[in-house]
């Protein structure tokens, strides 16, 4: 039986200070108090923060920006409109209404509401009745919703998220992930731009009741415009936040934090030092050859690998860590190649952290060789495999 090998291949040591891999992964865990983070720098996508990023922690009402991405996706596939009014059923009302104590736009028994407001009553107040009123028009019932909610998730690559309700409320065991909630972010900035702004709206009135956004992370002025904050018992303070500067954006999940005031302090520490302490650097530029992949019965033995768009990352300028990068293709890459084939990948690491990873194609076509050139690289590759 013949497995796919990996051909890696050392591209380009950048010069930075010299700190083993266990050192930098201890200045990592040094840089907060969250007992889960990741940041990320959002146009190269460069990890500036990765801390216990894929250990699990309960959600609490981060959940709603998974609500909100399934209410967001069922208006662009046009299930229900803005305008489509949905009923406050008895569960919704007591579950999540002015009975059960919890945050509430104060949707009125048997009332009927618009989607549109349900969904700013959900972002900006951050109303769990607005949440299961979304959830039981669009699925029916709350746990079709979740359920909905889960398979999304997956869909769109969260592949360590479980929701068990829309509200994120205890009554149901919900999971997820400080890389998970960055990447749900990042999607619902880049594919819902209409609905994004909702995020930062100041206030929301319903039912005749003016309710401020409930969204303490914008209270700190230094210019953050989303997303949420939650709480759970056992796991803490957790937040989700995104902000820009100077064409700069970053998205930060913090979790684990043990009180309001340190997941405050530790918001605005993070994000004004990934601001003002970073700068982009160009390492290659759009066209420019990174490196070769070798070809098995081609006319020629390598092949020149380009990336679609300049690779620029985003590095310390005080202090920036030492990187390496390797290309990584499925190995034998075969004769025919085609101009534009994407191959592999250039994998950009500080210490042992890959802080970006870039898609790689090849610039020019390889035709197939001779006859006596594949059977020559046939005995090389078999070489190989038996090694």
């Amino acid at each position: 039986m013949r497995f796919a090998v990996h051909f890696v291949l050392v591209l380009l040591q950048v010069f930075f200070v010299w700190l083993p891999a266990q050192a930098q992964d201890e200045v990592q865990v040094g840089l907060t108090k969250a007992k889960q983070a990741y940041l990320v720098e959002s146009k190269t996508n460069t990890v500036l923060l990765a801390v216990n990023e894929n250990q699990a922690f309960a959600p609490a009402s981060l959940a709603k920006l998974m609500t909100m991405e399934v209410a967001f996706s069922a208006l662009e596939r046009n299930e229900v409109t803005e305008d489509t009014q949905f009923p406050v059923t008895e569960y919704a009302w007591r579950n999540g209404g002015a009975p059960s104590g919890t945050t509430t736009m104060f949707a009125a028994l048997n009332s009927r509401v618009p989607v549109i407001d349900l969904i700013r009553g959900v972002i900006v107040q951050n109303a769990n009745d607005g949440c299961i009123i979304l959830a039981e028009g669009i699925s029916g019932s709350e746990a079709q919703f979740a359920a909905r909610m889960t398979a999304r998730a997956k869909d769109i690559g969260l592949t360590r998220s479980t929701f068990g309700n829309s509200t994120g409320l205890p009554a149901a065991t919900s999971y997820t992930t400080a890389r998970d909630m960055v990447e749900l972010a990042r999607h619902i900035y880049r594919e819902y731009p209409q609905y994004y702004p909702l995020y930062s709206q100041p206030e929301f009135e319903w039912n005749k009741i003016l309710q401020r956004n409930k969204n303490s992370l914008l209270s700190l002025n230094i210019g953050i415009d989303g997303l949420g904050t939650g709480y759970a018992e056992d796991t803490g303070f957790a937040a989700v936040a995104s902000i820009e500067r100077e064409g700069t954006r970053l998205f930060l999940a913090l979790a684990g934090l043990e009180t309001e005031r340190e997941r405050l302090e530790e918001t605005r520490r993070l994000l004004e030092w990934a601001l003002s302490s970073f700068e982009t650097k160009v390492l290659f530029s759009s066209g420019e050859v990174v490196g070769q992949a070798s070809v098995y019965g081609g006319e020629e033995r390598y092949v020149d690998l380009v990336a679609d768009e300049a690779i620029d990352i985003y590095i310390p300028t005080d202090n920036p860590e030492r990187l390496t990068g390797r290309i990584v293709y499925k190995w034998p890459l075969r004769a025919p190649v085609a101009e534009g084939q994407g191959v592999g990948s250039l994998q950009i690491y500080a210490g042992q952290r890959l802080v970006r990873e870039v898609p790689l194609s090849t610039a020019r076509a390889v035709a197939t060789g001779s006859l006596a050139s594949r059977a020559t690289d046939a005995l090389l590759e078999m070489m190989f495999f038996w090694l």
